[in-house]
């Protein structure tokens, strides 16, 4: 190591404790404006792959409670949309057990299917009423849960926007339940030629696709995105699920956490509990960006900070048995 570069790294290193010490200080709100203006300082770029990216690792580091900036891109919280929120009261505690659980970013994402029509103005006049409400302590946003159908297709060729994650480029799609047709891996490549960014909403739960992992496999090769939901990580719909999601997780096939949140019952608006899971199981940097930089990158239209490596065996592994006689 030459001594230019030892020098560099002492600085960086000095630092690092210093805004460690100045958002003790200061406190939560100190340290999200320190820690990007020292970023900037120390010419640290995420995506240069520059050997600035210690001093950004660093800022990171120092900044506490990661988790109380979750992003949630998939929610039923708007009120007699779907089968989601009845009443905008039931909006409005969604809406505080987001906030209670450090999520700072919510998209609402009615169903846009054969069963429930979507109204882009309903929409939009229902977020900034709910908005209004919240007088600023949630940032909202809106999409869809899109299907797949010949009806949705066509609206979406007129225009993408009102379908889109906060009208950027990244559209949740979800799969019937009962048949994914050969058909519809020509239809998420022409939404990709299209400059869309398909995000597959949580197959874990999808038998077929339990069933058969390589099309999801060749869907993400193909450019599509993966969201899991929460719940599943902790085996609220079932053991099946609950390991398909895990599993996939760990073979490089995910890329986003969302709560898929109907009510305050079953399936609330919280993501630490998975957060913390993720902690656990795989280490903060993955909750952190599977819950915080990805969805916020989907969130504003910018490319995924991350994007794993896909194994080649997508089953479970098995675990070894020993036999004694």
């Amino acid at each position: 190591m030459g001594q230019k570069s030892l020098y560099c790294r002492l600085i960086v290193l000095a630092l690092g404790l210093i805004v460690r010490v100045l958002v003790g200080l200061l406190g939560m709100g100190g340290g999200v404006l320190l820690v990007p203006a020292t970023v900037y300082l120390l010419g640290y770029e995420p995506a240069s792959g520059s050997p600035g990216r210690l001093a950004g690792l660093l800022c990171m580091a120092s900044m506490p409670h990661t988790e109380s900036s979750m992003v949630d891109l998939h929610s039923h919280i708007l009120p007699s949309m779907d089968d989601g929120a009845k009443t905008m009261e039931d909006s409005l505690a969604m809406a505080e057990e987001a906030i209670a659980d450090g999520i700072t970013h919510v998209v609402a994402t009615p169903h846009a299917s054969a069963d429930y029509s979507f109204d882009y103005r309903r929409v939009r006049s229902a977020v900034e009423e709910l908005s209004s409400r919240l007088a600023g302590r949630l940032t909202l946003a809106s999409g869809c849960d899109f299907h797949l159908n010949h009806e949705n297709l066509l609206a979406l060729r007129k225009d993408t926007r009102p379908f889109c994650i906060n009208q950027k480029d990244y559209l949740l799609v979800e799969f019937n339940d009962f048949s994914i047709p050969p058909s519809l891996d020509q239809t998420l490549h022409e939404l990709r030629l299209a400059e869309l960014r398909p995000i597959v909403t949580h197959p874990e739960r999808n038998g077929i696709l339990r069933t058969h992992p390589e099309r999801l496999r060749k869907w993400v090769t193909q450019g599509c995105y993966v969201q899991v939901t929460a719940g599943s990580l902790s085996g609220v719909f079932g053991p099946s699920p609950q390991k398909h999601a895990w599993n996939w997780l760990s073979r490089g096939l995910v890329h986003f956490i969302s709560s898929d949140a109907h009510n305050t019952a079953r399936r609330p608006l919280k993501l630490k509990f998975a957060y913390d899971a993720v902690s656990a199981q795989m280490g903060e940097d993955r909750a952190r960006f599977f819950l915080i930089d990805n969805p916020m990158a989907a969130f504003e239209g910018r490319p995924l900070p991350f994007v794993p490596e896909i194994a080649t065996d997508l089953q479970p592994r098995k675990r070894k048995r020993f036999f004694f006689f």
